[in-house]
């Protein structure tokens, strides 16, 4: 068992999926977030038929931004009436059947007549439980760049600006986005967290899946907590579309640690996993989070069902290194 965990974890490490209990066993699922609303006597609609479908019950986004050897972004104008002439970085809906890569590609391509290698993830938002936008860099690899010339339904045209005050932008939302790039660019690579991209896998639900790390006082090693239901994996929640994922991560911790939760901190993800699949059956996906508890796990009661398993050194080493800032994918949990 702790070889198969251990291997989990290291695939986590390199941005691969996981194959385990937690693609089908959820530990917190919609039905039990219902039924702790009913306990307390709140109003509490029913989700148990939710499912996430692309362009119904979930949005995916991507965006992507591209720096150029003279620290320009790449800025597409406008086309559509409701904004057009404004300035925006490539950014779009996700199409059903399409994974996440492959739509940041493709709107790069049509809104800038560029070709685009996506190499990293470097930020997921959220809205609620149900709007995603998914903030990837790479690299220019061919293409021309889009001229007014070459105008269409999909923008006016693309260039590489170095001075955004000298542009009408459709919004600012994207300043930080561009202000995080040009930071991760300019840094030396072992200031950030390697190279991740959404690994390919299907979910049939919106998960959290949780990496919960603690150190053991009496032989300074470290262990992760693992959920016994159902099989033993990593502890998973299903996403709330109607709330933010901070709350229901929140309430969650309650359940793994009681109504006083040690104090910890999430750092931010450390994997993605989605895949998408033909008649909406896979328009899930799976963030891992990464948590650290700052109490000592002599200290620390979990509830039942749960149980903290001593993970080997240099594997413990590499978890709490990915503590430190910027070692983790920036979840930026907007409402």
């Amino acid at each position: 068992m702790a070889d198969r965990l251990e291997a989990g974890i290291e695939n986590i490490l390199s941005g691969l999926a996981v194959e385990d209990e937690s693609t089908t066993v959820l530990d917190y699922t919609l039905a039990d977030q219902t039924q702790d609303l009913v306990l307390r006597g709140l109003d509490a609609p029913s989700f148990a038929d939710y499912k996430p479908v692309l362009r119904e019950t979930v949005s995916y986004i991507v965006a992507s931004v591209l720096i150029n050897s003279n620290n320009e972004v790449l800025m597409m104008q406008e086309a559509k009436s409701s904004c057009a002439g404004t300035w925006y970085i490539p950014a779009g809906r996700v199409e059903p059947g399409e994974n996440l890569i492959e739509a940041a590609k493709r709107e790069v391509l049509e809104e800038t007549g560029l070709q685009f290698e996506p190499t990293t993830l470097l930020m997921v938002e959220c809205a609620q439980g149900h709007w995603f936008r998914f903030v990837f860099t790479g690299n220019v690899t061919g293409g021309l760049l889009k001229t007014v010339a070459r105008a269409d339904a999909e923008s006016l045209q693309a260039s590489w600006i170095d001075d955004l005050n000298q542009l009408s932008l459709r919004g600012e939302d994207i300043l930080p986005l561009i202000e995080r790039t040009k930071e991760f660019h300019a840094a030396k690579p072992e200031a950030w967290h390697r190279p991740l991209l959404p690994a390919v896998h299907p979910h049939k639900h919106l998960i959290i899946r949780l990496i919960v790390v603690i150190r053991k006082k009496s032989n300074n090693r470290i262990h992760v907590l693992i959920s016994e239901k159902g099989g033993v994996h990593f502890p998973t929640c299903e996403i709330n579309p109607c709330k933010s994922i901070h709350s229901t991560m929140q309430k969650y911790i309650q359940i793994l640690f009681g109504a006083k939760p040690p104090p910890h901190k999430p750092h931010g993800i450390l994997s993605v996993e989605h895949c998408a699949g033909v008649s909406a059956e896979h328009d899930g996906l799976c963030m891992t989070i990464l948590i650290s508890c700052k109490s000592a796990l002599e200290d620390v009661a979990v509830s039942s069902n749960y149980a903290w398993l001593e993970i080997r050194k240099d594997l413990g080493e590499r978890l709490v290194e990915r503590v430190k800032k910027n070692k983790c994918v920036y979840l930026n949990v907007l409402r």
